[in-house]
């Protein structure tokens, strides 16, 4: 699997998910600055986490503005696998490629801290390592992390099967008390209507490596890297 990490000003998660996707695929993913304007041919495009831009203004939002995402756009369009992390998802729903907005935590507190997720659909190229229902371990360290979208687009996300993960208790069960930021319906992650972009808060990379206190982040690349 060839694959790119995108890297804007302020990113700090992009060398953690190049090492998750060389350990998973024995191969080095290119490393791509935000000012390029094309994109060879890719298996899978990484927007990661970090404060892209310092994260003023709207976390993403500048970002979502550089040279090289009229490429991301372009290569998505096409059907290449876009994964966006915390800060990446933030840039995907800024850059139009993801509907809804990630607002201020409930609490308007910055959180750090492992989080557990029930998987939605295993019907994704990124969800394809996990089962339906499966409860997964995953870090989360953000200060917008809260999804938000209409009413129109929740039952449109609902109903189309694109929701990927949700915040949920040791039992899958998706209670308010599980759900760290205050996200519409505890939404973790979504994908697009083609299935080939998803957004997630989480942090998969951060748990790929038993070196790391657990895997439950590695069979998210490792699905990816059967599926494309």
């Amino acid at each position: 699997m060839n694959a790119a990490v995108i890297v804007f000003p302020g990113s700090n998660c992009d060398r953690d998910v190049a090492l998750a996707l060389e350990q998973v695929t024995g191969r080095i993913p290119a490393m791509v600055w935000h000012r390029e304007t094309t994109l060879p041919s890719f298996d899978l495009i990484v927007v990661p986490g970090g404060f892209s831009y310092g994260d003023y203004l709207r976390c993403g939002a500048i970002a979502a503005h550089s040279p090289v995402m009229r490429a991301v756009k372009q290569r998505a369009e096409e059907g290449i696998a876009v994964l966006g992390i915390c800060n990446g998802f933030q840039v995907l729903t800024e850059a139009g490629l993801l509907p809804g907005v990630l607002l201020r935590n409930a609490g308007l507190r910055f959180i750090c801290r492992d989080t557990l997720l029930r998987v939605e659909s295993e019907n994704t190229p990124f969800t394809r390592g996990y089962r339906r229902g499966q409860v997964v371990r995953m870090p989360i360290a953000h200060n917008e992390g809260n999804y938000f979208a209409d009413e129109e687009t929740i039952a449109r996300l609902e109903g189309e099967g694109r929701i990927a993960f949700r915040y949920c208790d040791e039992r899958g069960l998706v209670p308010e008390s599980a759900n760290p930021n205050g996200s519409l319906g505890n939404i973790a992650g979504i994908v697009n209507r083609r299935g080939n972009v998803l957004g997630m808060m989480p942090h998969p990379e951060r748990l790929a490596d038993p070196l790391l206190g657990g895997t439950d982040g590695r069979a998210l690349f490792e699905g990816l890297l059967a599926a494309v």
